[in-house]
């Protein structure tokens, strides 16, 4: 069974988290990375069972290192050594620890834009300066740009990589990320790769972690987003082989903040929750070519290719004569929630992200009411 289709709209509106409170009940919300499913077996029974022993307490021990070290050597033919990975409270988090560890506290930080707002709010946050390196043709990694990047950024500072891309969905090539070692290196630049959408690719595309090209690279891992899991905060920092010693100085009181039945959670997904993540990503094909059909019927002039990888399709507005923040017309006359391309940095005015983690007839029904919503602003 589709996982996707096994929660009616009218469940879906019972929820209290952010998607389904931040809006009045009018609108239709396709916005936020959750997904509309119900949690994997694996992964409910994980937790049901600790509440019933009363195992909500601190967390310990590997398994959630091992469980995914067992998914990326069946998945991706890598795994990381568990010996180089340490438990942080989410890859947020875990992003900002890891750029302590590997640059200096003033460092700028390189991104390629449009990218995941956050990276712009934590790395400002930090008293640090954003450097931007444009996506290229295709949204995939312009190492012209990036050079030119590393270059106005010096030695010492630090790239925050986004692999799948998060919004464009681009999953980067092992030739691609060679290039991008080889250039860091070249430049004296630290690499921190943000992975959480690792496991969420299409039929027939490959996923390559940083670290099976790069041994001096700190990355985040976790189930978060492929299980629906953002509410049980843990995932993981792996450190290659030459980035061990910066690992190692992560302060001991990180590890307190993840959360133990959050951890219990991820391992679940990571071990047991492959079959139902297959489904999931059954359902998410079937969503991108039902997106392409539905704008070509509705919104023809609408820029849409499916993605690669993550459950998020990038949308290119710019033709519908709404300006730079056509989310506000959607959602204005259309009375659906679709995220705003500006935060998202140099590129994303004109745009607007969808998630299609969720049931063919709500992706039908958005695209529906971005259609009224254009045709009424327009009007």
């Amino acid at each position: 069974m589709n996982p996707l289709r096994e929660v009616t709209l009218d469940q879906l509106r019972q929820r209290t988290s952010v998607k389904w409170r931040h809006y009045p009940p009018d609108v239709l919300p396709v916005w936020v990375a959750e997904m509309d499913v119900m949690p994997a077996e694996p992964v409910a029974r994980a937790i049901t069972d600790a509440v019933a022993l009363g195992d909500t307490g601190y967390p310990a021990g590997t398994a959630y290192a091992e469980a995914l070290a067992a998914f990326g050597r069946e998945r991706w033919g890598w795994e990381p050594a568990v010996e180089r990975t340490a438990i942080v409270p989410d890859v947020m988090m875990g992003v900002v620890e890891m750029l302590r560890l590997v640059s200096p506290r003033d460092a700028p930080v390189v991104v390629n834009c449009p990218v995941y707002p956050p990276f712009y709010q934590f790395i400002r946050s930090m008293g640090r300066t954003v450097v931007e390196a444009p996506l290229g043709p295709s949204w995939r990694i312009d190492l012209a740009a990036l050079e030119r990047a590393f270059d106005r950024a010096g030695r010492g500072a630090a790239y925050l990589l986004c692999s799948p891309h998060n919004p464009t969905g681009t999953v980067h090539t092992a030739d691609e990320l060679a290039a991008v070692a080889a250039l860091a290196e070249r430049h004296g630049v630290r690499v921190v790769v943000d992975e959480i959408h690792a496991p969420i690719v299409a039929t027939g595309v490959r996923f390559v972690p940083y670290l099976s090209v790069s041994g001096n690279a700190l990355s985040l891992m976790s189930a978060s987003k492929a299980w629906n899991l953002a509410g049980l905060k843990a995932a993981l920092a792996v450190a290659g082989p030459e980035a061990a010693d910066d690992l190692a100085r992560l302060p001991e009181e990180v590890a307190d903040g993840p959360s133990h039945v959050g951890v219990l959670a991820h391992t679940a997904a990571y071990r047991h929750g492959g079959a139902w993540l297959d489904a999931v990503l059954a359902g998410l094909d079937e969503n991108r070519r039902l997106l392409a059909d539905l704008l070509a019927a509705e919104l023809p002039d609408v820029g849409y290719a499916p993605s690669e990888g993550t459950y998020l399709a990038w949308l290119d507005c710019r033709a519908l004569g709404l300006g730079d923040s056509p989310a506000e017309a959607f959602l204005r006359h259309g009375r659906v929630a679709v995220n705003c391309g500006i935060p998202f940095g140099t590129g994303g005015a004109g745009f607007v992200r969808v998630n299609l983690a969720t049931s063919p007839e709500i992706v039908t029904e958005a695209v529906r009411r971005m259609a009224a919503g254009w045709s009424k602003a327009s009007s």
